[in-house]
């Protein structure tokens, strides 16, 4: 028997489309104790100046807008200008939603996918970057994640209402990618309907849509926190 027959076709890679980055650099940082994390430097450089290179060395991007604060808009354009691919640096609004929304705006006609990235995720490399941008290019939307080590716990009042099963837990990282119209509607329609979402993937699965998701890095943390940018610098000196 040719057992060739009897095991599914990996889905056929489709021409890459157009990528366009979106880098969302708007929060307030409140998390920090007073510092501003996207331009805190990091090993000598700032957090959102290694989090551009990446995205500039990888072929797979097009372009890049930057969404800030209304504040960094003239420090985060100084920086940008060491990045060619860096098309517009725009004000953020007053939800995550909105400053995507913003940055989407702000990308070329020709983008048929756009690329989501927390500005404070400094560690993100090409690599990754590459192959969610095929990823999405194929299936229409991508995201890398990471099984999760944690026993997690649902909690209600101070008290364990269950416990999930860990082997279907991943933390899920940045850049999301997704085809760009499809994003742009499933933004729309959060905000229409008034649906808190955590992230972009949230928005497009409330879609309906099915999210690919390929295998993330697990130096690729969020500054959310003075720890966390202790750890960043720990795995940049360990990596010389």
């Amino acid at each position: 028997m040719d057992i060739t027959k009897l095991t599914k076709p990996a889905r056929k890679a489709l021409k890459l489309k157009t990528c366009g980055a979106v880098i969302v650099a708007a929060g307030s940082a409140s998390r920090m104790k007073g510092i501003d994390k996207i331009l805190t430097p990091l090993a000598g450089t700032p957090v959102l100046g290694r989090t551009l290179a990446a995205f500039q060395a990888c072929d797979a991007v097009a372009e890049i807008v930057i969404v800030t604060r209304p504040d960094l808009i003239l420090a985060v354009t100084d920086l940008s200008k060491a990045f060619p691919k860096v098309r517009a640096v725009v004000a953020g609004g007053k939800t995550r939603q909105d400053s995507v929304a913003a940055g989407l705006g702000a990308l070329s006609k020709g983008c048929g996918l756009a690329a989501i990235q927390d500005g404070a995720r400094p560690l993100v490399t090409w690599q990754l970057i590459d192959r969610t941008v095929r990823a999405a290019s194929t299936y229409g939307a991508a995201a890398p994640a990471i099984p999760v080590k944690d026993t997690i716990k649902t909690v209600k009042g101070g008290l364990v209402e269950s416990t999930p099963d860990r082997a279907l837990l991943y933390a899920v990282q940045t850049p999301q990618v997704f085809d760009i119209d499809l994003l742009k509607a499933a933004l729309h329609k959060a905000g229409t309907e008034g649906t808190a979402v955590t992230d972009d993937c949230s928005a497009v699965e409330n879609m309906g849509m099915k999210v690919k998701i390929v295998e993330g890095e697990e130096r690729n943390i969020k500054i959310t926190t003075p720890l966390d940018l202790k750890i960043a610098e720990a795995i940049l000196e360990e990596s010389l």
